[in-house]
């Protein structure tokens, strides 16, 4: 298993940003009748962290989503970093043309330091 940072151009300052999980989501009610006193936090997965980034991002994150599909998957890591994962290097290097095809320069990927 390989991984890379993976990196889109922000559609407000035009800089290179990545997604990051800064704390989970949490997910409470109301109820009608009563008081109910009960939430749950639970963090994105890759793809849902993502899809958040709409309007953020030059690219249509579910365009995205699906190239990367292809080749390997999107995975928050360690709670925090988006991150791509491939099965291999080839894949992971068969991906960053696919992207570079379809969008220039407003996506990359990095491996990710050791």
């Amino acid at each position: 298993m390989v991984r890379a940072l993976i990196w889109f151009r922000c559609a407000a300052v035009h800089d290179p940003v990545r997604p990051i999980q800064t704390r989970p989501a949490a997910v409470g009610w109301v109820a009608k009748s009563r008081r109910v006193d009960l939430a749950i936090e639970r963090g994105f997965k890759g793809d849902e962290l993502l899809r958040r980034m709409k309007g953020w991002i030059t690219v249509d994150p579910e365009e995205a989503i699906g190239i990367v599909g292809r080749r390997g998957r999107l995975r928050v890591l360690d709670d925090r970093d988006l991150v791509v994962e491939c099965r291999s290097q080839q894949d992971l290097d068969t991906l960053a043309v696919e992207l570079r095809d379809r969008f220039g320069g407003e996506v990359e990927i990095e491996i990710e330091p050791a």
